[in-house]
């Protein structure tokens, strides 16, 4: 299945029993990232909500990936099934969602799609929306397994990151890559994991759409990529790093996982090495 649906297209299918919209929009203001939308939902829609439900809430880091006994029940409570066609969106263009697609394959559901442009791009279309979202009526049967491979640890990271057995992508601006500006948390380090390299994520957005594949081609280019090994993904805290693997998945890049806690972890770490 493609990742990505349109607007029109997913209105074509919304009133099919097993598809099922989820909210994915997160309470922080992605940097660069189009307005978000506020008071509005796509009609019929889901809080899908991965700061404070769908999430590690032991963690002192934002939004770690939960364990699978906690996604599952989350997911059931949702309405969530095994056979559910799921589409996700956020409220500001297409930033938040990429995660939650990432999350919902990491659990072994890959019947699942992100709305290019998000809810802008679904009222921008006429459709409808509504002010709250959808009660649940009835709880699912969704049983996944977790994949570990999709979201890494710091140690994961570490290992690859000594032996440059990864090619490990951050997402950040490179005015933070390089720490010629201040991390927006407090108590961050600035800097990047050695060995990693670049790659803004606001180089495949457009108006808050994922760009068109030869968009992305440009974009992913001057990397060096090395073909035959894995691609991490980095970020502030593990969310724009999904667009950037969302990118590589549109160009057929396979192997590919996120580092979780990403840079809130590592910078927060003076045990971690950085580069600047």
């Amino acid at each position: 299945m493609t990742p990505l649906i349109t607007a029109q297209e997913l209105h074509n299918i919304k009133h099919q029993d097993n598809v099922i919209i989820l909210d994915a929009s997160i309470d922080f203001t992605i940097p660069n990232a189009e307005q978000k939308i506020l008071h509005k939902v796509i009609a019929g829609a889901r809080r899908f909500d991965y700061d404070h439900e769908f999430c590690d809430t032991s963690s002192s880091l934002p939004h770690m990936m939960p364990d699978e006994s906690t996604f599952n029940q989350k997911a059931q409570q949702l309405g969530l099934n095994q056979d559910s066609h799921i589409v996700v969106y956020d409220n500001a263009g297409t930033y938040a969602s990429p995660r939650a697609w990432w999350m919902l394959k990491a659990m072994g559901h890959h019947n699942v799609q992100i709305l290019n442009g998000g809810l802008r791009a679904w009222v921008e279309a006429g459709y409808p929306t509504q002010s709250d979202f959808e009660a649940v009526s009835q709880k699912g049967n969704f049983h996944g397994t977790l994949d570990k491979t999709y979201f890494l640890s710091a140690d994961n990271v570490l290992i690859h990151s000594n032996a440059r057995s990864a090619n490990i992508v951050d997402a950040r601006s490179k005015e933070r890559f390089h720490a010629q500006v201040a991390e927006p948390r407090e108590g961050i380090r600035s800097g990047h994991i050695p060995g990693s390299v670049c790659l803004p994520f606001s180089h495949l957005m457009e108006r808050g759409f994922i760009k068109p594949l030869s968009g992305l081609q440009a974009a992913f280019e001057p990397l060096p990529l090395v073909n035959d090994k894995p691609i991490i993904f980095s970020c502030g805290s593990g969310v724009t790093a999904c667009i950037l693997l969302l990118g590589a998945y549109l160009l057929n890049h396979r192997n590919l996982s996120v580092y979780d806690g990403s840079w809130t972890e590592w910078g927060s770490n003076s045990a971690l090495p950085i580069e600047v």
